[in-house]
């Protein structure tokens, strides 16, 4: 059987499979992302379920229970790096369901401030304290002592990710 014509299960498999042709950072890269993807796709899948949300709309409702004094649209979009369009979608519904409101920038009418309604505030408090324990049971399975040793090796790695991205853009 050609081995093209076999499906593996992810990218990281394929890559064990036939170690030969990629390098150590490229696994590394492929089971990382594997690692996300799981982990996403479960809590996306819990958010809906049990909450009837998106990931984006909680993603929106964290960033404002973190700014009291609310967000231009322009400030969620460059936290969330997402478009403005996109967060306009979101901030209409929300805004439809009651959980935040936008106001006029005082001193430009044509800047929006968004911020979270008190229920808004009550919905997503609710909401992160079941998710904090739904990524506590997802990482049951590392003790303490490995997520230590793993929290430098990950902040390696967004710190190389960074300077290779700042690199990228000088050539």
């Amino acid at each position: 059987m050609d081995d093209r014509t076999i499906i593996p299960l992810d990218a990281e498999t394929k890559v064990s499979e036939r170690p030969d042709d990629h390098k150590t950072e490229l696994r590394l890269w492929l089971r990382l992302l594997t690692c996300t993807t799981l982990i996403e796709n479960e809590v996306r899948r819990r958010l809906r379920d049990n909450f009837d949300i998106t990931l984006p709309r909680f993603d929106l409702l964290a960033q404002l229970d973190r700014a009291p004094n609310g967000m231009t649209l322009g400030e969620l979009s460059q936290r969330m790096m997402v478009s403005n369009g996109n967060i306009t979608g979101l901030v209409d519904r929300l805004a439809e369901q009651g959980l935040i409101r936008r106001r006029p920038l005082p001193n430009d009418r044509r800047v929006q401030i968004v911020s979270l309604t008190p229920e808004g505030q009550k919905f997503f408090r609710s909401m992160a304290r079941v998710n904090a324990d739904w990524v506590g049971e997802i990482f049951s399975g590392l003790s303490p002592k490995d997520i230590e040793a793993l929290m430098p090796l990950l902040a390696k790695i967004k710190q190389s990710a960074r300077k290779a991205l700042k690199n990228g853009d000088a050539e």
